[in-house]
């Protein structure tokens, strides 16, 4: 996070940002970055020194932090610390938007929607698709669901974080697709160092393996864009590769791995999958038909 004191500019909206863990810091810093006239506040009052040398006014309690900006950004460890924080406070929050970018569940944002309708704010819930290095960058994804009409007026403001993207009028979807999201995250992880210890295994570094892996990745895109529909359809025709086919390239998966001393259990999920598609008699189908399995059917 850069160290330069930043002037407010004229005309920007102001912002107030409760929490300054390292995400909540992150969030403050864009902001003043962009040239916010920015209000922070945290529990210990020590870690809003760094933003206050910087620009940032200091709050000396969560009611000042809300009554210094119409948008209010709360980042903290919690749903559970969210309402400890601001439920003294809801009747100051009434003409302000709150944007909550703590992570929780889905229910616990839609809870939080309808604490904020029932004292008459406006919400919003954020999911922050990057790690706090990545806050300001542009392509960082900046996941909002909520009220729309909050979502239209506050999105240039929040466009100093990322790249802000609305999700509708339900506020668990940002949640939600947060959730989805850092599952496939964690999936193409698995399947990457997967690789990368098979190819490692003769020899072959993962600097030179992963350009091409990262490459593959935008072919695999591809594909799941000529799944989704097919998924929505409930039609998932194998013109491309079916999922018999698939399931013998598993196969050749597993014997390279057990050659290599390679660890099985991430192919051999796939094989089952596959197995339990092709037992259902679906083995002519695309490979989105494998959805079916997680789906529980």
């Amino acid at each position: 996070m850069s160290s330069e004191i930043t002037s407010p500019a004229a005309g920007l909206p102001a912002v107030s940002v409760i929490g300054l863990g390292q995400m909540g810091s992150a969030l403050a810093g864009a902001f003043l970055t962009a040239g916010h006239r920015t209000t922070v506040w945290n529990r210990t009052q020590a870690k809003a020194d760094a933003l206050v040398r910087r620009g940032a006014a200091r709050a000396d309690s969560v009611a000042a932090a809300i009554e210094a900006s119409e948008l209010v950004v709360v980042c903290v460890l919690d749903h559970v610390a969210v309402r400890e924080l601001l439920d003294p406070e809801a009747g100051l929050l009434v003409g302000h938007t709150l944007v909550n970018m703590t992570s929780g569940s889905p229910e616990q944002a839609r809870e939080n929607a309808a604490w904020a309708a029932r004292h008459g704010f406006a919400y919003l819930d954020g999911g922050i698709m990057t790690t706090p290095p990545g806050v300001g960058h542009p392509a960082s994804m900046i996941l909002c669901s909520g009220s729309p009409a909050a979502f239209a007026e506050h999105r240039g403001t929040l466009a100093a974080l990322g790249d802000p993207v609305g999700l509708g009028e339900d506020a668990g979807l940002a949640s939600l697709y947060d959730t989805g999201l850092l599952g496939l995250m964690w999936s193409v992880f698995a399947g990457w160092l997967h690789a990368t210890a098979l190819v490692g295994a003769d020899g072959v570094p993962a600097r030179a393996f992963t350009p091409l892996a990262i490459r593959w990745l935008t072919t695999v895109g591809g594909f799941m864009d000529t799944y989704a529909p097919q998924i929505d359809a409930g039609r998932c025709p194998g013109d491309d590769a079916t999922v018999d086919v698939q399931l013998a390239a598993v196969n050749h998966l597993l014997e390279a791995s057990r050659d290599r001393g390679i660890d099985t259990r991430l192919p051999e999920l796939h094989r089952e999958l596959m197995a339990k598609t092709i037992a259902a008699g679906h083995g002519q189908d695309s490979y989105a038909r494998v959805i079916e399995q997680f789906r529980g059917a």
